[in-house]
């Protein structure tokens, strides 16, 4: 069967790509240029398994930048699981409260090897999210009028608002720019912006927006300069392996489902034993205490990392993620890698290749045109022939009636859109506190024609069909057509 999947032909499109197409066809010239994705031929055969949902409804799934699809199997063990045995709430000592503390404990460890660290030196404190994660250190910092916080501009907003905890208590705040058509930091804006003060470095091992992949030596320059360090990880860890035996940031959120679809509503927070015990909670509350008094007004909070988990866990739900770290190492997170950079770079390529017929360019790309340090996830809009840019809600409108998800707005990381539509930053202070009417009211005060961009982000799960329908979808859309903007639906939430 063709590498193309059902319903693809490997001599169509044949008129797009730059006029690079042989006679041999679409995808002789893929395997031409991406010959690893030979070797990742099994993934094919799981997605005729284990994902076999995806192309029985037809979907073309181009979202893995919102959330990761579990496969079959792991939805069955959970089943299996559950009705196999009897679990109980962990904050006990009987049979089915121990039953269920040794699966939570059990996933810890195996969270801690699926990322190579240290039990001595690394804790897994379990929370909704990687936002969950983000707010406990915010919460917990010892920001004060002689500390900083340090952030690059492209952060997700889970991680800009940890400035509100540092704003709160007279901390400093800096943003480290992006720059050029890339949208990367330079290394020696970090250094600057670090040189002087203590406090924390935040930055996203992978942006969510533009998929630009941070150097993680940065980790190194912050500790030097005596700077704690969260690496925001939610972007980079299902499809790059992170291993904190050799870098080693203090706090790394993570939200699994973004890694293998299932189960939502649990996340950790990895965090250094050493930087974890310079933390301090504002708050006590259920399962974090070894003993509080009411009348007393005095509280004692447990000596462990349960000390920052608020409750009871969701003790049905987490056993769930030592399944999904198995099923993608029982992949291979190299393989995962590899099929996920074979064909962001083809369609990177054939993105760039999209032309009008007078030669203007289809699509803009913001990031990364290649796949030099960088993940699977590409943003971009498209161009009218008059070169005007395609309001994306239309995009959104559009490619939802053919069933194809992709993700439009601004991906919850305002600085990354920001420097990408270039919006200059006195009318961004400026427009603090203004009162808007609609969304329309924002495009008009920032100049732009539109207010976010297409985010089109590969995965475990997707071949290079997918890649290629998204592709057809696009020529059939907006080669030499001015969009349609009847009936837009008001942006996503950002």
């Amino acid at each position: 069967m063709s590498i193309l999947g059902h319903g693809v032909k490997p001599g169509d499109a044949t008129s797009v790509w730059a006029g690079k197409i042989t006679e041999d066809g679409l995808e002789s010239v893929f395997l031409t240029r991406y010959p690893d994705y030979l070797l990742t031929r099994r993934i094919d055969e799981l997605r005729a398994t284990d994902y076999a949902y995806l192309d029985a409804g037809a979907h073309i799934y181009l979202d893995y930048g919102g959330a990761g699809l579990p496969a079959d199997g792991q939805i069955s063990a959970h089943a299996v699981r559950l009705r196999g045995s009897c679990f109980g709430n962990p904050h006990s000592a009987n049979p089915t409260s121990e039953m269920a503390t040794g699966l939570v404990e059990r996933t810890r460890a195996k969270v801690l090897a699926f990322f190579n660290a240290s039990p001595e030196e690394y804790a897994v404190i379990f929370t909704a999210n990687a936002t969950g994660a983000c707010r406990l250190v915010g919460e917990s910092y010892r920001f004060d009028r002689e500390s900083r916080l340090v952030l690059t501009l492209d952060n997700h907003n889970s991680v800009n608002g940890i400035r509100e905890f540092a704003r709160g208590h007279g901390a400093d705040i800096e943003y480290v720019p992006v720059h050029g058509p890339e949208l990367r930091a330079g290394e020696d804006d970090v250094r600057v912006a670090l040189s002087g003060g203590r406090g924390l470095f935040a930055f996203p091992a992978q942006s969510n927006f533009t998929g630009v992949q941070h150097p993680l030596s940065w980790i190194d320059v912050a500790h030097e300069n005596g700077y704690d360090v969260l690496l925001d990880a939610a972007a980079y860890v299902p499809t790059n392996r992170l291993d904190l035996s050799a870098a080693h940031p203090d706090f790394v959120p993570v939200s699994w489902y973004k890694v293998f679809g299932y189960p939502t509503g649990v996340g950790c927070l990895i965090a250094r034993r050493e930087a974890l015990a310079r933390l301090r909670r504002p708050w006590f509350a259920g399962g974090t205490i070894q003993a509080a008094s009411a009348q007393g007004g005095w509280y004692v909070l447990a000596d462990d990392e349960t000390a920052f988990e608020d409750g009871t866990l969701n003790f049905l739900a987490i056993p769930d993620v030592a399944i999904g770290i198995d099923w993608v190492e029982h992949i291979g997170v190299d393989l995962i890698h590899r099929r996920v950079t074979c064909l962001t770079g083809w369609l990177l390529d054939r993105l760039q290749g999209l032309r009008h017929t007078n030669g203007r360019p289809m699509v803009e790309i913001y990031g990364p045109p290649g796949t030099a340090d960088r993940g699977g996830t590409v943003t971009l809009n498209f161009r009218d022939p008059n070169g005007e840019i395609v309001d994306e809600r239309a995009v959104a409108r559009d490619s939802s009636a053919l069933g194809i998800s992709v993700r439009t707005g601004c991906f919850c990381n305002p600085g990354a859109a920001e420097a990408a539509f270039v919006i200059d930053k006195d009318a961004l202070v400026g427009s603090a506190g203004q009162e808007v009417a609609s969304y329309e009211d924002y495009l008009r005060i920032f100049g732009l024609p539109s207010g976010g961009a297409i985010r089109v982000s590969v995965g475990l799960a997707s071949n290079l069909a997918d890649v290629e329908r998204f592709l057809r979808f696009a020529e059939d859309a907006y080669r030499d057509r001015l969009p349609s903007y009847e009936g837009l639906k008001i942006r996503e939430r950002c």
